[in-house]
């Protein structure tokens, strides 16, 4: 596949909402990880969820960030955003 092509990104305000709950040094990782996923959705440490089509998960240090991806459209969907706990999943 061709990744130099960008993706659109669709972030959901609930993600928007979130980060701005987390401290700023954390919020800052995260941004970076949600902007290199408009150049390569698949890059990173990435995990394909399992029982579902497109949704992938994304680690950044504690934390979780899971969207969708839509190839026919090229667009990242990120729809959740969490904090990694014991019971996160």
């Amino acid at each position: 596949m061709n990744y130099a092509a960008r993706w659109q990104l669709v972030v959901d305000r609930d993600v928007h909402k979130t980060l701005q709950r987390f401290p700023k040094k954390d919020a800052d990782r995260i941004l970076s990880a949600i902007a290199e996923m408009a150049t390569n959705p698949y890059s990173g440490d990435v995990s394909k969820m399992r029982g579902e089509r497109e949704v992938w998960r994304r680690r950044v240090g504690p934390y979780r960030i899971f969207y969708e991806v839509l190839l026919p459209q090229r667009t990242v969907h990120i729809f959740r955003l969490v904090r990694r706990t014991s019971t996160t999943y």
